[in-house]
């Protein structure tokens, strides 16, 4: 399965799954119809699925438009986001199961961003392991790489619920989230946990991209429990930042500290 990033928007991600042997691909959030169809000529492929992790426009604002090209393709989403996913078909659930060629995905309910968002995680097939294949996260607002998504519908205690089953994955999935948010999210991260080492050295790295114009996306799972405050609210130094020794407080906290940043 090969995965295309398609920047779009001002900040925005969609991503573009193919399956070249059979020459079907599937889309992950398309916030516009254009670049996705434009690749999908390219590839002379065919458009069988479009995966929405959750119901912002600019995550489905593509979907009308390709399924009048694809009529055949399947909208997936939550099933908490029923009425609001334009073309939904398939209303998902936590543990449920969706296909892509030789791929499947197990669906992850992550509500805290929206009160519906899902993520779909690919597991390295298992006679790939050997030769270095890794877990595909497509985590929508849920995740970002050094940050996570506001709390515009969920709870604090809903979102580290969320990111704690994130955080639960192997160390090399790769986190494919929808912004470009990371240099800024690393900024703040700093001023919370400023001696982690890993942290500063992944920030002048992430710097030293941005000033060339390169994606931060995808990033990996290991190297954000290492260097994400929010997948870090258990830790005693980030608990001392904001003054808490719990940790649903901690991460309210940080969050609040993020928004104001």
């Amino acid at each position: 399965m090969q995965i295309f990033r398609l920047p779009v928007l001002s900040n925005n991600y969609i991503f573009l799954l193919y399956e070249a042997g059979f020459k079907i691909a599937a889309v992950v959030d398309p916030a516009e119809a254009d670049p996705v169809l434009q690749y999908l000529h390219e590839l002379d492929a065919q458009l069988v699925a479009i995966f929405n992790t959750h119901h912002h426009g600019d995550h489905v604002g593509g979907n009308t438009r390709l399924l009048q090209s694809f009529p055949q393709a399947t909208v997936y989403g939550g099933a908490e986001d029923r009425g609001r996913i334009p073309g939904q078909q398939v209303f998902l659930q936590e543990g449920d199961r969706v296909t892509f060629g030789n791929r499947r995905a197990e669906v992850l309910f992550v509500p805290g961003h929206t009160r519906a968002h899902i993520a779909y995680y690919f597991p390295p097939a298992e006679s790939l392991t050997e030769s270095g294949e890794v877990g595909e996260l497509f985590c929508g607002d849920t995740l970002f790489a050094g940050g996570c998504g506001r709390l515009f519908e969920g709870t604090p205690t809903q979102m580290v619920n969320s990111l704690s089953k994130l955080r639960a994955l192997p160390d090399s999935t790769r986190v494919w989230c929808a912004h470009e948010y990371t240099l800024n999210n690393l900024k703040f991260a700093l001023t919370v946990d400023e001696k982690n080492t890993d942290l500063q050295n992944r920030f002048e790295i992430v710097k030293a991209m941005r000033e060339r114009s390169e994606s931060t996306v995808p990033s990996l799972l290991g190297e954000e429990k290492q260097t994400n405050p929010f997948l870090r609210w258990d830790q005693p130094n980030l608990q001392a930042s904001v003054k808490s020794r719990d940790s649903i407080q901690t991460f309210a906290r940080l969050r609040g500290m993020k928004d104001q940043f």
